[in-house]
């Protein structure tokens, strides 16, 4: 019995929640064809296969899996994989199909599905990719516009899949840089607690029945344990809410969000980190775009927020508005004393030479191998800081308990 694998792409109209449904049926010459189309109901679907010729012997709800988040490196491999299969001279539904049946993730293995079914329906590609803005945004729909414009998507997504992949391998190096060091913290605050709650509590009631004068550093540590157990359900409950209050002021208050990447920048030693990382990012984005042939203008309008730093994006907002009123681009990025002084020259002598482009991928190149220094020196000068951290808290804390006992003799 010969098979065949088809996909019903009309879909039904605005209205009830749409579920997938998996369909099987005979087409007008009696071959068996199958396949997934995404409808309000059972009898839509079948209604829909009719009149497309279809006689259907069976539909069912297809079980929907919520599967795993898409994460951006979901979106870097996917892009990388499409880019090498049309270099290959794979057709790009054939390409989508691959893509959509290697993936392990069922999330992203519907989103690729939901594209390729646009694709098929008569849609640039760049409109379906831009139908999911929060996995494709306005840069990547850009440049995969201006590969389709140009005739050459494949490189275009090439360009898309290395630029994706470097940014992603700054963020990597960034958590690596700060996890360390917020471990270390937030394991040395819950061991603190938990011997302010518990353990120095104990130790009070022994010191209690020796009935002795308590060296000052206990009494310090005794007090303190005595504050933590009668409020401690206040204290939680202030640095939860600051911490809940600070995000929800960050997500909704411009002023609250430049003011907080204001500060971060200016942090000692990780600051320095975080600027050469969004200057990084910043520098590939905008020279992954200009040479793709985007227009600076437009360019400028994904370069900010690829930045990942409201200081930077309001910065290329300035510098998009200069520009577009005939400013270069060199005094622009002068007048907003955000940009290191090596930049801007190295800008200067792309525009003067017409070799923009690559003058901003060596400035990323350079600032990309900064951030792995600093990260690597940063974790060598961070191991002794925190021993010295949890020395002086913890190490403490120990002592100033073990000091009534080392009084024993004296009080037997």
């Amino acid at each position: 019995m010969a098979t065949a694998s088809r996909t019903a792409t009309r879909r039904a109209p605005a209205g009830p929640k749409e579920e997938l449904y998996n369909w099987e049926g005979k087409d007008k010459n009696g071959k068996i064809i199958r396949g997934e189309v995404r409808s309000s109901g059972e009898a839509v679907v079948q209604a829909t296969l009719r009149r497309q010729g279809v006689m259907v012997t069976k539909v069912k709800k297809q079980k929907m899996s919520r599967g795993h988040k898409i994460s951006e490196k979901d979106i870097a491999l996917f892009t990388r994989q499409l880019a090498t299969m049309m270099k290959s001279g794979v057709p790009l539904l054939q390409a989508f199909d691959i893509g959509i049946k290697g993936s392990g993730n069922p999330s992203l293995a519907r989103l690729l599905n939901e594209v390729r079914n646009d694709v098929e329906t008569g849609s640039n590609l760049s409109q379906a990719f831009a139908r999911h803005p929060v996995h494709f945004d306005k840069l990547f729909c850009n440049l995969v516009a201006a590969g389709e414009q140009a005739g050459i998507l494949d490189s275009l997504l090439d360009r898309i899949a290395t630029y994706k992949e470097k940014i992603l391998a700054i963020k990597s190096k960034i958590k690596s840089a700060l996890f360390y060091p917020i471990a270390v913290v937030v394991v040395a605050t819950l061991v603190v607690a938990v011997m302010m709650l518990f353990v120095i509590p104990e130790f009070k009631n022994v010191f209690t029945s020796f009935g002795a004068d308590l060296p000052a550093p206990t009494l310090i540590v005794i007090a303190m344990s005595d504050f933590f157990v009668t409020y401690w359900y206040l204290m939680f409950g202030v640095v939860i809410g600051t911490i809940l209050g600070i995000s929800y002021l960050y997500k909704r208050s411009s002023a609250m969000q430049i003011a907080v990447d204001r500060l971060v920048l200016k942090l000692p030693v990780v600051g320095d980190i975080i600027l050469k990382a969004t200057v990084a990012r910043w520098s590939r984005t905008l020279s992954t775009m200009f040479a793709a042939g985007v227009p600076l203008v437009e360019a400028l309008d994904s370069v900010g927020g690829a930045s990942g730093n409201y200081v930077y994006l309001t910065a290329t907002k300035s510098i998009q508005n200069e520009v577009s009123s005939g400013t270069s681009l060199t005094v622009a990025m002068q007048n907003t004393d955000v940009f290191p002084t090596m930049v801007v020259q190295m800008v200067s002598i792309g525009e003067e030479s017409g070799q923009l482009d690559g003058m901003l991928s060596k400035v990323a190149d350079f600032f990309e191998q900064e951030v792995d220094d600093a990260v690597a020196g940063l974790s060598t000068l961070l191991e002794p800081i925190i021993m010295v951290f949890l020395g002086v808290v913890i190490g403490g804390l120990v002592v100033a308990m073990y000091l009534p006992i080392f009084k024993l003799g004296a009080v037997v």
